[in-house]
C-alpha cells in the first residue's frame, strides 16, 4: 500500500493554530490591520510627526503574552491548562516558563515550570491585535478604555488582563480557574507620544484620547 509524506505548508505560506489544529494560510494573505497600517496609519503618522520617509514611521514589531501560574509547583496540570488556553487565545503554540533559581520558602526548584508565554510577530500579531481590540476588550466588565500611562519611554506598552474569559476562544464552562496575564506591545517608537499615536491609530481604545507627551 502506498503512503504519502506530509510535506507541511507550502513555502511562503503562513500557519495559524485554530481550535488546537494547525491551519495553513495562503502566501498572499494579509490581515486587516496590516493593510490598515500601510494604507491609513502610516499616512496619519507622517502627517502628525512630519516624517520625511515611510521608514521613519514607528511600527509594532511583536506582541508578548506572559502569565505566571500560582500554585503550579504543587499541581503540574495547572501549567498544561495555562499553556493550552494561551495557545487558543494567541493562535500560536505557547511554551512553559521555568524558574531560574531555587527558593526553598516557596518549595521552588530551579527549572520548574511556573508560567507560560508566547511571542507573536507578523501575521499572527496583527490577527491577535484585531481580535483583542474588536472582540476581547469590549467584553471586559464595565470597560471604559485602557490606561494611557503604561508606556515605558522606549516604545513599549504593557497592560494586564485579569480574567482570560474575555477572550471568545475560552469556554467558561471548561476552565478550572480564572487567571490573568500581561500583554506587552513592542514598537520601534522612540517616545511615548509616538508609541501612543501608533497604537491609537491601530485601534487601541485609550481612556484619554490626547497625547501623553514624550
Amino acid at each position: 500500500m502506498a503512503t504519502t509524506k506530509d510535506k507541511g505548508p507550502k513555502k511562503g505560506s503562513t500557519t495559524t493554530v485554530e481550535g488546537g489544529n494547525q491551519k495553513a494560510l495562503p502566501a498572499n494573505y494579509r490581515p486587516r490591520l496590516q493593510k490598515k497600517y500601510r494604507e491609513e496609519v502610516i499616512p496619519a503618522l507622517m502627517k502628525k510627526f512630519g516624517y520625511k520617509s515611510v521608514m521613519e514611521c514607528p511600527k509594532i514589531t511583536k506582541i508578548c503574552l506572559n502569565q505566571g501560574v500560582k500554585g503550579s509547583t504543587s499541581d503540574k496540570k495547572m501549567i498544561d491548562d495555562a499553556v493550552n488556553e494561551m495557545t487558543l487565545i494567541s493562535g500560536q503554540r505557547a511554551i512553559a516558563t521555568m524558574s531560574k533559581k531555587d527558593i526553598s520558602n516557596f518549595k521552588l526548584r530551579k527549572n520548574m515550570p511556573i508560567g507560560c508565554r508566547v511571542t507573536l510577530r507578523h501575521v499572527k500579531m496583527y490577527e491577535f491585535l484585531d481580535r483583542f481590540v474588536s472582540v476581547s476588550l469590549p467584553r471586559v466588565r464595565d470597560f471604559k478604555g485602557i490606561n494611557e500611562k503604561s508606556f515605558d519611554g522606549r516604545g513599549n506598552y504593557t497592560m494586564g488582563i485579569n480574567e482570560q474569559i474575555i477572550y471568545p476562544e475560552i469556554n467558561i464552562d471548561k476552565i478550572a480557574r480564572l487567571s490573568g496575564m500581561d500583554i506587552t506591545f513592542v514598537t520601534t517608537a522612540k517616545t511615548n507620544e509616538e508609541a501612543y499615536e501608533l497604537l491609537k491609530e491601530m485601534g487601541m481604545p485609550f481612556t484619554n484620547m490626547e497625547k501623553t507627551g514624550k
